[in-house]
């Protein structure tokens, strides 16, 4: 069967998740992604993560993100004279352009929306940045937490009264998935107009749609209190007997009836609506889901229809049968019979245009000679010129 996205050509020029994340479901839709490895970029992630002096660990690094596989790397360093004809050729030739930059620096390499249009008017241009290509904090630089604090998520992300680190890239996965919603919607809208256009996504933008709920049921948000981390019968984290924990969510009326029946507490049932009830039905809880282990529980609530799920580790989450049932986790194999890497599956599922299968991501510049030949140049003459150094050109 034909993929999705066959025929599509990606110039992508990402270097974080955000990002990564629109080339992967692209890629991993059958589009032929060519992933921009600039030297200098690749000497800040040594800097910063470390890097392995074994080959063979150095591959299984590079190939254990998700959103690394299905992309052809291309070893090139984008501020190279001789390294633009190759990267004008690409993008005249693409469909789509990805980048993470600050706003304005893709502009001061000579690739800003305005050239790389001007080069191809079909060209989706799509920018992932921290907190957009426009308002006052267009300019700022920062990570998923603060794209949190920026929206307004961060302080009621954990529902405590502290607000806390996320453990989780929570921002990042928000705007990487907008970011594809976006930039396929302008590539639908091109067919009927032609043209291309420049989609904008923000971080912080895209979590803000994390306050939804929040927000609907107040008329002015500065009324909402603060959160105070105690227990609401719409849903609680639980310890088990042996340490492990258990997740409820039976907030409507009919699963909380069955919740209530199933744990021997139907007298809890009409104290749902009384708030002043909460706390002490809370400790009572609390201290009756310590008498029995996780799977006892869990064996409870699946027998009742209630909303009741294990809370599982990374690990367990990877190795749990419906996960895998679901293409969820997946072993994807290295070359060279070198092992194979966990990945996270793709997200979604269509029945007449499946995704590809997956394939890890080699070491930076793997396929340079391929995508270099097929274009027509010569990779001798762009070495001799430094288009693959990390060395700065020489300002005019």
């Amino acid at each position: 069967m034909t993929a999705a996205l066959e025929g599509c050509r990606i110039v992508d020029f990402s270097r974080f998740l955000p990002g990564a994340y629109v080339s992967w479901i692209a890629g991993d839709l059958g589009a032929d992604v060519v992933r921009i490895e600039h030297p200098r970029e690749l000497a800040k992630q040594a800097a910063m993560f470390g890097e392995d002096s074994d080959s063979a660990a150095q591959l299984r690094r590079r190939a254990r993100p998700t959103y690394t596989r299905n992309k052809r790397s291309l070893l090139i360093n984008p501020g190279n004279a001789a390294a633009r004809g190759v990267l004008h050729r690409l993008i005249a030739e693409a469909d789509i352009l990805i980048e993470d930059y600050r706003p304005g620096v893709m502009a001061a390499m000579g690739y800003g929306f305005a050239e790389m249009a001007a080069l191809n008017p079909r060209l989706i241009y799509c920018s992932v940045s921290f907190a957009g290509q426009t308002g006052p904090h267009a300019e700022r630089a920062g990570h998923d937490p603060a794209a949190l604090a920026l929206a307004g998520a961060l302080s009621r992300l954990n529902g405590l009264p502290r607000p806390t680190m996320p453990g989780l890239q929570v921002a990042d996965v928000l705007a990487g998935a907008h970011a594809t919603i976006a930039t396929f919607a302008a590539l639908q809208a091109r067919e009927r107009t032609g043209q291309g256009q420049h989609v904008d996504v923000a971080m912080s933008d895209a979590s803000m749609p994390l306050l939804m709920v929040t927000l609907g049921r107040v008329q002015d948000p500065t009324t909402l209190p603060p959160p105070d981390g105690a227990w609401h019968p719409k849903g609680g984290v639980w310890e088990c007997a042996g340490g492990d924990f258990i997740c409820t969510t039976d907030m409507e009326p009919a699963y909380w009836s069955r919740f209530c029946t199933a744990i021997g507490r139907p007298d809890f049932e009409p104290l749902r609506t009384r708030p002043d009830t909460h706390a002490a039905m809370g400790e009572e809880l609390a201290a009756l889901f310590r008498t029995r282990p996780r799977a006892g529980w869990i064996t409870l609530f699946r027998e009742a229809d209630t909303q009741a799920m294990p809370i599982l580790s990374i690990g367990e989450a990877m190795d749990d049968p419906h996960n895998i049932a679901r293409g969820m986790s997946v072993d994807v194999p290295l070359p060279d019979a070198a092992g194979s890497v966990r990945q996270i599956g793709t997200p979604f599922h269509l029945s007449a245009t499946p995704p590809v299968a997956p394939r890890p991501a080699g070491l930076p510049g793997a396929d340079t000679q391929a995508i270099l030949a097929g274009l027509g140049f010569d990779v001798a003459a762009l070495e001799a010129a430094g288009a693959f150094s990390a060395q700065r050109e020489p300002r005019a």
